[in-house]
C-alpha cells in the first residue's frame, strides 16, 4: 500500500506532539530538581549533578531494555494480530518488575564507588543518600515504561502526557517537603529530591495502570498475571538488551562528564550541569520524533510494506533536520535568559554561557543519529546500533574526555568537544547502517 509524504508527516506529528509534551514534562522533573537545588546551594546542585550522573545511566539502561515493547506491539498491530498483544504486555511487565528490583539493588551499592570516581568528600554523603533514596522508585519506573510503550505503540500517547504534566505539579510540593523539611521530616537538601522522585514514580505507575484497566481503548491486561512465557521473555530481552545498552552507552558519556569534571570544583560542575540540563530539555524534540518513527516504522514493518517504511524514514529525517535548526536558533538567541533561570551566581553563569556554544555545535548530528536509531529500532535491528554507540561513545568520546580533563588538564569545554566527536561518529555509522538495511528491501 502506497503512502504520501504529507500523510506520513501528519501521522508523525500526531504521534510526536503528545510524546514531546510527555518528554518535556518528564525532563521537567529533573529541571525542577536542578533549579530548586541550585537555589538551595551550589553544593547541593553539584551533589545532584554527581548523583544524576550515576542514576540516569542505570535508569535508562533498564528502561531501555523495556523499550523493546514498543516495536513488538507495533509489529503485532501492523500484522493484524491484536490477540498477541495482551500476553506480550504481561510478559513485558514481568521483565520490567525483575529489572526494576535489580536496578534498586544496584543503586544501593553504587555509592561505594564515589571515592573511586574522585568525587569531592563534601559531595559524597549527599550524592550517596540521593542514590539510596531514588533507587526505591526503580521498580515503578520500569513497569511504568512497559505500560507507556504499550499505550504509545497502540497510538494512545495522550494518557501518558496527562499523567506526566500532573506529575510536574506533584513534584514541587514533594521536593519542598523533603528538601526543606516538614514536620517530622528533616531538611535533606539535594538528597530530598531522591525521596520525592521515588515516591512520584510509584504514583505515576498507579495512575497509568488504573487508566489502562478502566479505559475501553485498551485490551484487558490485568485480568490475570499470566504465567511466565520464557519464549516471549527471551524475545523481549534479545531485542531489548541491545536497545538498553545502546541508550546506556550514549547517556553514560553525558552523565559521566560530571564525574570526570569533579576535580575542577563545584563551580565548573554546576555550570556543566546547567548546560547539560538545557540540552537535555531540547533533546526531547528529536527523541520524541525517534519514538514516533519507531512506532510508524514498526507498524509498516509488521505489514512488510517496505515502500512505506522508507517513506516514513525520509520524512522523519527531514523533520529531524528542521528540529535541529530550531534548537540551535533557540540556544543562540536566548542563552542569557536561559542561564538566568538556573543561577544568579555570576561565575557559574559565565562558564555555562561558554559551554552552551558547544551545545549548539552538535544539535544537527544528535537529531540525525537518534532518528536513525529510532528507524532501526522499528525494523527490530538493535544489535548493530549497540556496537556503533559503544564504539562512538566509550571507545572514542570517553577516552578523549578523560585524557583531556584528567591528564592534559585542559578546560571543561574539552568534555563537550569529546561529546561532539562521539555524536558525529555515531551519526555517520547509524545513517550508513540504515542505508544498508534499506538496500536489502
Amino acid at each position: 500500500m502506497r503512502t504520501s509524504s504529507k500523510k506520513e508527516f501528519k501521522h508523525l506529528l500526531t504521534l510526536m506532539l503528545p510524546i514531546l509534551i510527555t518528554q518535556f514534562a518528564q525532563a521537567g522533573l529533573g529541571l525542577i530538581d536542578t533549579i530548586m537545588a541550585g537555589h538551595f546551594s551550589a553544593v547541593d546542585l553539584a551533589a545532584i549533578a554527581v548523583g544524576v550522573g550515576i542514576w540516569i545511566p542505570v535508569l535508562l539502561l533498564f528502561t531501555g531494555i523495556i523499550l523493546a515493547t514498543t516495536p513488538l506491539v507495533a509489529e503485532a498491530v501492523g500484522a493484524r494480530s491484536p490477540e498477541r498483544i495482551p500476553h506480550l504486555v504481561r510478559q513485558s511487565l514481568w521483565v520490567s518488575a525483575g529489572l526494576g528490583v535489580l536496578a534498586l539493588l544496584i543503586l544501593q551499592v553504587l555509592p561505594l564507588l564515589l571515592p573511586l570516581f574522585k568525587v569531592p568528600l563534601d559531595l559524597q554523603p549527599k550524592a550517596s543518600l540521593f542514590l539510596h533514596a531514588i533507587g526505591f522508585g526503580m521498580p515503578a519506573a520500569c513497569m511504568y515504561t512497559s505500560l507507556r510503550c504499550y499505550s504509545e505503540a497502540l497510538g494512545h500517547p495522550r494518557p501518558i502526557t496527562v499523567i506526566s504534566l500532573v506529575s510536574l505539579l506533584v513534584l514541587i510540593p514533594l521536593d519542598l517537603i523533603f528538601m526543606y523539611g516538614f514536620g517530622p521530616i528533616p531538611q535533606l537538601g539535594s538528597a530530598g529530591c531522591g525521596f520525592a522522585t521515588a515516591i512520584l514514580q510509584w504514583l505515576m505507575l498507579l495512575c497509568l495502570a488504573l487508566y489502562i484497566h478502566k479505559a475501553k481503548a485498551y485490551q484487558t491486561i490485568f485480568d490475570t498475571l499470566g504465567a511466565l512465557d520464557i519464549t516471549v521473555i527471551k524475545k523481549i530481552l534479545m531485542l531489548g538488551l541491545p536497545i538498553g545498552m545502546a541508550v546506556f552507552f550514549e547517556v553514560s558519556i553525558f552523565s559521566a562528564a560530571s564525574i570526570i569534571l569533579s576535580p575542577l570544583g563545584e563551580t565548573v560542575i554546576a555550570a556543566h550541569q546547567i548546560a547539560l540540563s538545557v540540552t537535555s530539555q531540547l533533546f526531547m524534540i528529536p527523541m520524541s520524533l525517534a519514538i514516533a518513527l519507531t512506532i510508524r516504522v514498526g507498524t509498516y514493518y509488521g505489514e512488510k510494506n517496505w515502500y512505506a517504511v522508507k517513506k516514513v524514514q525520509k520524512v522523519g529525517l527531514i523533520t529531524a533536520t528542521l528540529s535541529a535548526i530550531f534548537t540551535m536558533s533557540f540556544i543562540a538567541l536566548l542563552h542569557d535568559q536561559i542561564i538566568q533561570l538556573y543561577t544568579q551566581n555570576q561565575d557559574v553563569a559565565n562558564i555555562a554561557l561558554y559551554l552552551l556554544q558547544f551545545c549548539i555545535a552538535y544539535q544537527l548530528m544528535d537529531a540525525w543519529q537518534v532518528s536513525a536509531a529510532g528507524c532501526l529500532r522499528g525494523m527490530q535491528d538493535t544489535q548493530a546500533p549497540m556496537w556503533i554507540t559503544m564504539i562512538a561513545y566509550w571507545m572514542i568520546a570517553l577516552p578523549l574526555s578523560v585524557y583531556w580533563i584528567r591528564y592534559a588538564n585542559l578546560g571543561p569545554q574539552y568534555i563537550w568537544i569529546g561529546l561532539i566527536i562521539g555524536l558525529s561518529v555515531a551519526c555517520v555509522l547509524l545513517m550508513y547502517r540504515l542505508y544498508r538495511l534499506n538496500k536489502q528491501h
